[in-house]
């Protein structure tokens, strides 16, 4: 698979590929990575965190990004500093069926603060997972002595990957009845789309596979089916009028790290019940 980039929606710029992205490539879709200063409107209070040196000690620690991602701004000024965010996983993880990912996103116009996730990657359907906030979630604002504190979270998350790790292969081991899979898939549309406004969709298309690799009854296969169907969108379906419609994917950084998290929280207690 080559190196794909796309504007993909009018909120976020994203580049994904299959081998570690450079500098280069970076700068020509996501340039806020790689400011070397904060915006102009920042005060003296305002704690600058660089992306692109915590991004350089991670490349040290054998971590390579393979997709980054910035919000789309209409003032040209912010577009260097906006918010921004890169999936990154180590060289030792590349081959097998799922790898753990760290998570990053930042901003250098005041327009979030500093954050690190722990993230799963599978490649048989090429989707990146975010690992629900019972693992991981550190937040650094940007003010104070921040650099102590990145370097602890960048720690927290890589002990958070064993965990991450224990919950993947207790949910491919935890077999659901179709009613338990309806059911889940019920819980994922309502995490999506409001309560005044019926889901286009129903909930056997969200558990249809898109391969053969993704038949199977176990909780892990099922949620892999959904949160890909519910997140890349695609699917055809009805609106609240009877006209035809199309799903959209979800691709703003901050609502796809919410429907991810909260997609992986719902499988895990599904699969602390069923325990």
């Amino acid at each position: 698979m080559n190196t794909l980039a796309s504007r993909f929606s009018r909120n976020a710029v994203a580049l994904r590929s299959d081998r570690p992205l450079t500098n280069d490539e970076i700068a020509r879709v996501a340039p806020s990575i790689l400011a070397n200063a904060p915006h102009e409107s920042r005060s003296s209070r305002y704690s600058y965190i660089p992306t692109v040196e915590v991004l350089d000690a991670l490349r040290k620690e054998g971590f390579q990004p393979f997709m980054v991602c910035q919000t789309h701004v209409r003032d040209d000024g912010r577009r260097a500093f906006t918010k921004h965010l890169l999936r990154l996983r180590h060289a030792e993880q590349i081959c097998g069926p799922e790898a753990n990912e760290i998570i990053l996103s930042n901003s250098h116009d005041g327009s979030s603060s500093y954050q690190m996730l722990g993230g799963m990657f599978r490649f048989v359907c090429q989707n990146g997972i975010v690992c629900g906030d019972n693992i991981s979630d550190i937040r650094v604002p940007h003010k104070g002595d921040v650099i102590g504190e990145v370097i602890d979270g960048a720690f927290k998350v890589l002990d958070s990957f064993e965990v991450q790790t224990r919950q993947r292969e207790a949910m491919a081991a935890t077999v659901l009845d179709e009613g338990e899979q309806t059911a889940f898939a019920r819980a994922a549309l309502a995490l999506r789309y409001d309560e005044d406004r019926p889901a286009p969709v129903t909930e056997q298309q969200l558990l249809s596979p898109r391969r053969f690799e993704d038949r199977g009854s176990d909780l892990w296969r099922t949620f892999n089916r959904v949160q890909e169907s519910i997140t890349r969108g695609g699917l055809h379906g009805r609106n609240a009028s009877g006209r035809a419609t199309t799903t959209r994917a979800v691709t703003g950084i901050d609502q796809n790290i919410r429907l991810n998290r909260a997609l992986w929280v719902l499988a895990d207690e599904l699969r602390r019940l069923r325990a």
